[in-house]
């Protein structure tokens, strides 16, 4: 009879104790940590579906970091439009209630008032988020806008909004301040209105006529450069009778001028008296279109010429320079050419792209949501805005100047006008609306994050944690064992041939 061997029995009883050993001490680990393994591996078939898990809620967190980043800039955004909103409405209001009285400077208080109003509008528009401007596009790194001083007055040899106004109301004026136009004395019974030159932008540009005169022969606009005709013919006119021509300034508005015949030898405003015939009725006429008209520069022409050159400064950016008038001299100039950034203050100094403002700036706030929040300082609105407190804030006017008061209430009434809500034109609140969408977006994802993150984490802790009570109870089950088989294998180390036998 043979007698095997007890040795690999004996190492085999061996590890399996040295494995419950390490089973005991995984057990013992989980019940002080409350968790089922330090590494994914240890989850066994839960192990992918843990990483996944864990990945979801990652990526929540990075939406959630993302968001609340976003939201400090889309807070300054909204206080910033919203206290441009207000400043507009304050400049709108005290320009509605100026009155002409101009102190040494040549300025109301309310036109000293707006260039202040001016420079705060300018720092909203500067606003950063940390090293971020938010009103300048896909430049976030540059400032938005120029300072006040330098849009103002300019800046060395970069002319600023004063000067180019001053250019343009020349230009538009014209050497003999007529607006462009020649009313030479009448021939006969003939008179006629022309423009100086054909194709030139500046000064009035006659748009209509339209005559009661009896006997009269009127004709034109026509030509180039465009002409009236006035011919009385032979027939006197009428006392009562008139005649009306309309203008088209250079901001694009229309003023007319209605003459109407008296007869008073003592003529009033906008009347022309009645001659002994038609010859001396056509003298007496061209001397009230001339009187007529000059007043018509000098008031209404140069407040449009200041929106005109507004138009052109506040229009320009870095990649379009402002069209300037062709001069010196700027009196007889009959074309604009193009400003550079050596010679012309830029006032927007962000980015300026052809896409949407709001396309310059993008979150994602969730795996297939993302939200548009950029902003431009150059969007019609703000521009709008900037610009026709700028204008308002850089004209003066002379004390000696007879037509100072009309051109003032010319210029307040345009400001004014602009400076409200216009159908069709763009709001500062709705760019504000614009951003509260977005803000709105991100409340309703972060809302959504919340949610899905509970679930998620609810999900997560039943895969990695494990209950103390089941953890107790394998522990007991494995001690119980671990101590038989430790007994038995005690058992087994002291048997001998001699005990065997």
């Amino acid at each position: 009879m043979s007698i095997n061997g007890i040795s690999s029995r004996s190492s085999l009883m061996l590890q399996s104790m040295v494995e419950m050993r390490r089973q005991l001490d995984d057990l013992q680990r989980q019940l002080g940590t409350g968790r089922r393994s330090v590494t994914y591996a240890g989850l066994g078939i839960n192990r992918g579906l843990a990483i996944s898990v864990n990945n979801q809620l990652a990526a929540l967190k990075s939406y959630n970091a993302s968001m609340q980043q976003v939201s400090v800039r889309l807070d300054l955004a909204q206080t910033a439009l919203g206290q441009i909103d207000s400043v507009t409405h304050e400049v709108k209001t005290a320009i509605f209630q100026s009155k002409f009285a101009i102190d040494p400077g040549g300025q109301t208080a309310e036109q000293r008032n707006a260039g202040n109003q001016l420079e705060l509008v300018l720092g909203l528009l500067n606003t950063t988020a940390g090293d971020r401007y938010l009103f300048s596009g896909l430049g976030f790194d540059t400032p938005s806008v120029e300072s006040s001083v330098h849009i103002l007055e300019g800046d060395g040899a970069r002319a600023g909004l004063k000067q180019m106004i001053s250019e343009r109301r020349q230009a538009d004026l014209g050497a003999a301040g007529m607006g462009r136009l020649s009313i030479p004395a009448a021939v006969g019974a003939t008179l006629s209105v022309a423009e100086d030159a054909a194709g030139s932008p500046f000064g009035m540009k006659l748009a209509a006529v339209n005559s009661t005169l009896t006997g009269a022969t009127v004709t034109g606009p026509a030509g180039a450069p465009a002409s009236v005709s006035i011919d009385l013919g032979a027939t006197n006119p009428a006392a009562g009778d008139s005649i009306r021509l309309s203008f088209t300034l250079p901001d694009g508005s229309t003023t007319d001028l209605t003459l109407t015949a008296t007869a008073s030898a003592s003529p009033g405003a906008n009347e022309f008296s009645l001659g002994a015939n038609a010859a001396a009725t056509a003298g007496n006429l061209q001397a009230a279109l001339t009187t007529a008209v000059a007043g018509i520069a000098g008031s209404e022409l140069a407040a449009a010429s200041a929106l005109a050159a507004g138009d052109a400064f506040f229009s320009a950016d870095l990649n379009n320079p402002p069209q300037r008038v062709n001069g010196p001299p700027f009196a007889t100039a009959t074309s604009l050419v193009a400003g550079t950034a050596a010679n012309s203050v830029i006032w927007y100094t962000g980015e300026a792209g052809a896409d949407p403002a709001r396309s310059t700036a993008n979150a994602r706030i969730d795996a297939s949501i993302s939200v548009s929040y950029g902003l431009r300082a150059n969007e019609e609105a703000l521009q709008s805005a900037v610009k026709n407190i700028a204008v308002f804030a850089a004209v003066s006017y002379s004390s000696g100047d007879p037509q100072a008061a009309a051109s003032y209430g010319a210029l307040k009434q345009r400001v004014a006008a602009n400076l409200a809500n216009v159908p069709g034109q763009q709001k500062i609140s709705d760019i504000a609306a614009e951003i509260a969408s977005a803000q709105t977006a991100m409340a309703a994802a972060s809302e959504r994050h919340q949610q899905t993150d509970a679930t998620l984490a609810d999900l997560m802790e039943s895969i990695t944690t494990v209950s103390p009570e089941e953890v107790g109870a394998k522990i007991l089950a494995l001690q119980t064992n671990l101590q038989a088989s430790l007994q038995t294998t005690a058992l087994l180390l002291q048997t001998s041939l001699i005990n065997y036998l």
